[in-house]
């Protein structure tokens, strides 16, 4: 009888370890973001290069971005693990709708950054220290979407990118 109570408890204390370790949004499709940037000696501005519209930020000119391991998917839950690979710069990102690739973000230059409500942010994980991570779980209907970087000046620097979901 001892026995069979400890096969009980064992695989009752199974059960619930399982059942903690499985995160609650398991299913969907999951897009792992590394926010990055070249160091905090390679900050300084260029300008707003990316005011003119959402066009391929050049990986070359770049001082700091947002890399996603894939550039579509499908309609439903998406969730974004998103981990921040900087060395010395607090970053975040940003999920918002895109109307139009060539409509600039509500973007206010004396802040250095895009008016999140206006832009229509759906959701973030907020600032990261450097190696940290987290994750953002959404329900995406298809259409375009940004991620961006809100931390001041960081967006007009090229941190963001384009995901696509589909039906």
């Amino acid at each position: 009888m001892k026995v069979r109570n400890r096969k009980v408890l064992f695989s009752t204390l199974i059960a619930g370890f399982m059942s903690v370790s499985v995160p609650a949004w398991a299913g969907g499709t999951t897009i792992h973001v590394s926010l990055w940037d070249k160091g905090a000696d390679s900050m300084g501005m260029d300008g707003l290069v990316h005011m003119m519209g959402m066009k391929d930020p050049d990986p070359k000119m770049e001082k700091m971005g947002i890399k996603i391991d894939v550039s579509s998917a499908k309609a439903g839950d998406v969730t974004f693990e998103v981990t921040n690979d900087s060395k010395d710069t607090v970053h975040e990102m940003i999920v918002a709708p895109v109307a139009s690739v060539d409509t600039p973000l509500p973007y206010d230059k004396n802040l250095e950054e895009v008016d999140e409500e206006a832009a229509g942010s759906l959701g973030e994980v907020s600032e990261l220290d450097p190696g940290k991570g987290g994750a953002l779980r959404l329900n995406l209907k298809p259409g375009e979407y940004i991620l961006f970087c809100n931390v001041p000046g960081h967006y007009a620097a090229g941190m963001w990118t384009l995901l696509e979901i589909t039906s």
